[in-house]
Order: structure tokens, then C-alpha cells, then sequence
């Protein structure tokens, strides 16, 4: 079950990267002496992170992937060919609107960990899984309050950490509404920690040109008032449900022709929407984010019930997402499905 605070986890991640005070930089520093001899070519690679630096001595071994409620940064591994390397992996959403991606998730290694309340990997856990490397969705991962092992002390274990730079704050608090291309600079990232940079341009490039294609294919059309629904949080929200304001989701909608009808409805990620003002709102279509819900579609039926006189409800117009709508190396995915829901004249 999803808390708020890790979906605000989620989202945070589903943001990440590239913010004015903590942007992920990437420099290089050639090998000197006895520890050019140790080193691979091209290593140590130094990462700043959060405001520090992390020396890599050479491509981590054992990486353990944090849940924080992402998927952002096990996808992205994944993507990058990088499976192998995670010895111990909490991030699991349930579905996947890559073909295969979930599967390959769950054949991935738990490290048979016991996790504590927030679903997360504890203190002694970690520290007993010996990492060289540990992924985080937000700095919050790190918190000796939540029971976690700190950075600090993974470092003094010869582990380097990464938490996604607009993530750095202890609740994954982000600076300014993510946007696709800071998923971009996350596989940017693991691509020159783990010395396949090619791969990352690969990934990135296929997901550039594929986004583009679909904006070049609604370009002109009148924007479409799609609600944003996630179901299945057990978040407690009330009146129309978990709706989603500030977040990727609103870059998403935008390269798919669409704009978000609730986005000024808090300058949080998300929004308490009454039924009253919802019944006012002009929605042309429905997108639902379903985690783990045992029959997402009925969400949006029972919606269109409550509000016969959307446009959406008329026609019908809905589609269910799951990880694609977050940050992370799938979100062509979900511009596509958006699009041809908000403009199937144009396919």
C-alpha cells in the first residue's frame, strides 16, 4: 500500500534531475599513479551530487535500488542493459507499458530483504548487502530518522549514492514542475557512472524522436482538458480522488496535445478537487494511473456516471497508465497513448 509521502516520492521522482540548486554534474578525472594501474580506462568518474562529490573508481558491481514508490530509476538501469549489476532491487509498480519491462523487473534480485513499514530497505539491511552503489528516489532514502543508512555511512563502506537532482531535498521536494528531459539527464547520468554512454544516447534518442513524431502528428490541433486520476494510492483523498496538478504528467499532456484541467488546482503535486467544482470543469478526457487497481476501468466509468455532461463521458474518452506517466525512459509511451486518446482523427 502507497503513502502519501511515497507517492509524494514517487512523483518527486517521477520528476527528477536537472534543477538550478542541485543538477547533476559530470566530470572526469583521469587516473594518476598506483590507481591509474587499478582503474579501468576512463575511471575514477567523479558525480556531483546534492551538493557532493562521488569518485567511481570504475563501473559499480553491486547496485541496490531504493522503492521511495519509483520506478524511475530501476527502469532506467533496465533500459540501459544494466540488470546485472543490481544485487538488490525494492521498486516494483506492478505494470508497464514497455513490452517486457515488468517481467523484467520481477526477475530481478529482491536480496530476500525484509522491508520496513514505508516498503523501503532499512539500515541494517543495506548495510549488510555490502553496495557500491545505491539509488535513491529522493535525498529522503538516506534519512537516518526514516531508518535508513545515511550517505555518509555508505560512503565509509566504499558505497557511492545518486538521488535525482530535483529530488535532493528530504521529502522530495523539487524546484519548478518537472519536465521530460530531466528523466533524460538521470540515464545520462548512469550511462557515464556505469561507462555506457552510448547506450544512454541510444535510449534518449529513440525516446526524442519517438515523442516528436507524435508531436508533429497533433500539431495544430486544439488543446483537449484531460483530468489526471491515480487510483489504487489509498491516499485518503477526498472528493473526486487523487488528482494529479503539479507534476510530469502536465509535460506529457503538453507534447500530446492536451493541457491538464486541474493543474491550477494546487501548486502542490496534487489536488483535492470537490465534486462541485469538478462538475463545473470542462473535461475532454480522462487519464487514469493505476497502481496495482484490480479493474482501473471502472474508475473512469464511474466518473463519466458522476459527470454525464463531460465531453469525455460522451464519448468515452479514457486511458489507463501506469509507469510511462512518470519519470524515467518510457514517457513516449505515454504521449503516444494521450495523444491518440485526445486526437484519434490525427492517427
Amino acid at each position: 500500500m502507497v503513502t502519501r509521502r511515497r507517492l509524494i516520492a514517487v512523483a518527486a521522482a517521477a520528476v527528477l534531475a536537472a534543477s538550478a540548486g542541485c543538477a547533476n554534474t559530470v566530470s572526469e578525472t583521469p587516473p594518476v599513479g598506483a590507481a591509474a594501474q587499478q582503474s579501468p580506462a576512463g575511471y575514477p568518474v567523479v558525480i556531483e551530487n546534492c551538493g557532493e562529490e562521488y569518485t567511481f573508481p570504475a563501473p559499480p558491481e553491486r547496485t541496490v535500488v531504493m522503492n521511495g514508490g519509483s520506478v524511475a530509476e530501476v527502469s532506467s538501469m533496465l533500459a540501459l542493459g544494466l540488470g546485472d549489476r543490481i544485487v538488490a532491487n525494492a521498486q516494483d509498480y506492478g505494470a508497464s507499458e514497455v513490452d517486457g519491462r515488468q517481467q523484467e523487473i520481477e526477475a530481478l534480485s529482491t536480496g530476500g530483504l525484509a522491508l520496513n513499514e514505508s516498503g523501503d530497505i532499512p539500515r541494517e539491511a543495506m548495510l549488510a548487502l555490502r553496495p557500491d552503489f545505491v539509488l535513491a528516489t529522493y535525498d529522503g532514502g538516506f534519512s537516518a530518522d526514516l531508518g535508513h543508512a545515511t550517505r555518509d555511512e555508505l560512503r565509509r563502506l566504499g558505497a557511492n549514492s545518486y538521488v535525482p537532482a530535483r529530488s535532493c531535498g528530504p521529502t522530495g521536494t523539487v524546484d519548478g514542475e518537472p519536465v521530460i528531459e530531466d528523466g533524460y539527464e538521470l540515464i545520462t547520468d548512469l550511462g557515464t557512472i556505469f561507462d555506457v554512454p552510448e547506450r544512454a544516447e541510444e535510449v534518449i534518442a529513440q525516446s526524442r524522436a519517438a515523442i516528436a513524431e507524435i508531436e508533429a502528428q497533433v500539431a495544430g490541433a486544439a488543446e483537449k482538458n484531460v483530468l489526471v486520476l491515480f487510483v489504487g494510492m489509498s491516499m485518503g483523498s477526498g472528493g473526486l480522488g487523487d488528482v494529479g496538478a503539479t507534476g510530469i504528467w502536465n509535460d506529457v499532456l503538453a507534447r500530446a496535445g492536451a493541457v491538464n484541467a486541474f493543474g491550477d488546482a494546487s501548486e502542490g503535486m496534487f489536488a483535492d478537487v470537490s465534486r462541485e467544482h469538478a462538475a463545473q470543469a470542462a473535461v475532454d478526457g480522462v487519464v487514469i494511473v493505476s497502481y496495482r487497481h484490480p479493474d482501473p476501468e471502472s474508475e473512469a466509468r464511474r466518473l463519466f456516471d458522476e459527470f454525464p455532461q463531460w465531453a469525455a463521458a460522451r464519448d468515452e474518452d479514457f486511458v489507463v497508465l501506469s509507469d510511462s506517466i512518470y519519470l524515467g525512459p518510457s514517457n513516449a509511451e505515454a504521449v503516444e497513448a494521450i495523444a491518440r486518446m485526445a486526437h484519434p482523427e490525427r492517427f
